[in-house]
């Protein structure tokens, strides 16, 4: 199991535009990628432009069809101005629950 951990942070005036996307992505995710256990998107409470996403994927295979995903692409291709600064992404290992406790 791959667990990542990003934060985007979202350029002045362009946080209706990105989310729009984000939802596109995170919807696709969800919907259509089997090795997609979750995918979450959160908003700080601090900061409304900061983004953040919790993400699990079965394996690397898993993750790697999301990076290949249609609505990935096109969120990737659609955002790319939008953000400011680079990323930030954490991969973890997952403790609890098990694995095996993941749909």
């Amino acid at each position: 199991m791959i667990v990542l951990m990003v934060g985007i942070r979202i350029k002045e005036g362009h946080k209706e535009e990105f989310m729009k996307e984000m939802m596109g992505d995170a919807i696709g995710s969800n919907r259509d990628e089997p090795g997609c256990l979750r995918f979450d998107v959160l908003q700080d409470s601090g900061d409304p432009n900061l983004i953040h996403l919790y993400e699990v994927y079965k394996d690397e295979a898993a993750l790697e069809a999301h990076r290949q995903a249609p609505h990935y692409l096109k969120w990737r291709e659609a955002v790319q101005d939008w953000r400011e600064g680079d990323p930030t992404r954490a991969v973890c290992t997952n403790v609890y629950p098990a694995d095996d406790a993941w749909r």
